[in-house]
């Protein structure tokens, strides 16, 4: 049985990649942005369901490691002159002014810089629980983008970056989002997240148990944000320019909205809602332009932010009519797949 899904897992990565290779060559520049979206939220949304999701933390200051892994991804990967041209009112650092280098190490390094920031954000915050963790995380995260504000020569302060080379595309963001898979679903599925899973249903009972509540909450910690920062640098390379306001409080509020709507605790779900969400967001784009509009018996006033309103209308739905999401904590897998596959045909013929 293993030996069979691991050789359909293997065809099935084969296939996306095909699919990516006639994407590529057949799609217009607009789709492949949303698409190259859709895998970066695929990982932005795993590295929080870690956290929240399969650990049970009630962590808000994703938005900071995001921020983080960008702007190091972004320092890494811009060329002397184009920094030189950004960094006009103040010189950027040493030697990060001298650095450029690759797509793959620039990330990386992101990710182990937003995984550093985390082990030392958590060592006090981790202690917290509930609301209290969750606001000590968003001041947190409130403070990482205070700094970026204000720190002109390492990341030119409010005026952001721009020029970051566009080296983010189709293979990238879609191989990492599938490197992000396997290695987040073999740490939940090891003993370490049989721990996490555990701390997640009651904390007293698992330490009773012998599980380090503070060892496993750190690792859990420290890999979310790791894959935050891995996110933050794919998303900053292909959007080409990034700002501390970016990085505001409506950036975690729509990862969360993408793991709540997928399921807290579910690696399937997490990837459906992010694509979901991603082209759901680019369709009701025209929700924010300031025109009328009439659908038949409905005529209603565009404004900014109105896409936003839909989204939390649809969060509150969900949490009122499917309190677990789409999937729970359930997940996809080639066994139940077949379950159902061969259970259709029976009930068919018993009909």
């Amino acid at each position: 049985m293993k030996k069979r899904n691991k050789y359909l897992n293997i065809a099935l990565i084969a296939i996306i990649f095909l699919l990516l290779l006639a994407a590529n060559n057949g799609l217009d520049s607009y789709k492949i942005r949303i698409l190259n979206l859709c895998a970066i939220y695929t990982v932005l949304g795993l590295s929080m369901n870690l956290i929240n999701g399969f650990t049970g933390l009630f962590s808000l200051g994703h938005a900071g490691f995001i921020a983080v892994g960008a702007y190091t991804s972004a320092l890494l990967t811009m060329s002397e002159k184009v920094k030189t041209q950004n960094f006009f009112m103040e010189p950027l650092i040493s030697p990060l002014n001298h650095i450029s280098m690759s797509l793959l190490p620039s990330l990386i390094i992101a990710g182990l810089v937003s995984a550093g920031i985390a082990f030392l954000i958590g060592a006090p915050a981790l202690r917290l629980k509930g609301d209290y963790l969750a606001i000590a995380t968003l001041g947190f995260a409130e403070i990482i983008r205070i700094v970026l504000n204000n720190a002109q020569s390492l990341t030119n302060g409010a005026l952001g970056l721009r020029g970051i080379p566009h080296k983010t595309n189709l293979y990238w963001t879609f191989g990492i989002a599938i490197v992000t898979i396997i290695i987040i679903v073999s740490l939940i599925n090891s003993s370490y997240g049989r721990a996490l899973k555990a701390i997640r249903e009651d904390e007293i009972a698992a330490e009773s148990m012998g599980i380090n509540l503070f060892k496993h909450k750190t690792i859990a910690f420290v890999t979310g944000a790791f894959f935050a920062g891995v996110g933050g640098g794919l998303l900053g390379n292909l959007l080409g320019t990034i700002d501390p306001n970016m990085f505001k409080f409506v950036l975690t509020f729509n990862i969360l909205l993408i793991v709540v709507i997928g399921g807290m605790g579910s690696v399937t779900g997490t990837v459906i809602s992010a694509f979901i969400v991603t082209i759901l967001g680019e369709c009701l784009r025209f929700l924010d332009m300031e025109k009328q509009f009439n659908f038949g018996f409905l005529s209603f006033q565009g404004i900014p932010g109105l896409r936003m309103v839909v989204f939390s209308v649809l969060l509150m739905i969900i949490v009122l009519f499917f309190r677990t999401g789409i999937m729970g904590t359930k997940e996809l897998t080639w066994k139940s797949i077949f379950r159902f596959s061969n259970k259709k045909p029976l009930e068919e013929g018993r009909e």
